[in-house]
């Protein structure tokens, strides 16, 4: 059987934005990606860095300024591919699903961010596609929002919910150090 995959998610500068609101948890999210991607590299396994590529002028994550450029925590080093998306899923318009396959990869890794969005989607998308999927909860991080009725949410419990969401039907939800001990 082939090695895990690790998808490391928009892990951007722009993240950082102020735009984004001061209500972020997971403070040392980036440190947890950080010894996932070191343990990944000892073992020489499939690591696939997605970036996100925003078509919106007024995105934080547009081409072409300097928040656009990974995180000095999870910036890839030569041999890792880099998947550029448009969509909040990693695998709408990429070769993702191409290359995990063309590696007999069944289980993948992922972390990132936004909880809410990004990591969300692309895990929905590799649970439905088939693939063993892992989220590490405190190696994604996402910020407080209004819900639908206005109400006032925030990260943590932003965060909580989406996490219910994934686990137990499009993936498994584990902490670094669980993930860590299981590879």
């Amino acid at each position: 059987m082939a090695e895990p995959a690790l998808i490391l998610i928009d892990v951007q500068y722009a993240i950082d934005d102020p735009s984004w609101g001061n209500d972020r948890n997971n403070p040392d999210a980036e440190e947890k990606m950080a010894a996932l991607l070191a343990h990944w590299r000892e073992r020489h396994w499939p690591i696939f860095h997605i970036r996100h590529a925003s078509t919106d002028p007024k995105s934080t994550y547009r081409r072409g300024q300097p928040l656009f450029e990974f995180k000095k925590e999870v910036t890839p080093i030569d041999g890792e591919p880099v998947i550029e998306k448009s969509t909040n899923s990693a695998f709408i318009g990429t070769r993702l699903e191409e290359m995990l396959r063309s590696l007999s990869v069944a289980q993948v890794v992922i972390a990132g961010v936004i909880t809410n969005n990004s990591v969300e989607a692309t895990a929905r998308m590799s649970g439905n596609l088939g693939f063993q999927t892992f989220v590490a909860s405190d190696a994604t991080a996402t910020f407080g929002r209004h819900d639908f009725a206005g109400r006032w949410r925030t990260a943590d419990e932003v965060h909580a919910m989406s996490l219910a969401n994934l686990d137990g039907e499009y993936a498994t939800v584990l902490r670094t150090w669980e993930i860590l001990e299981r590879y």
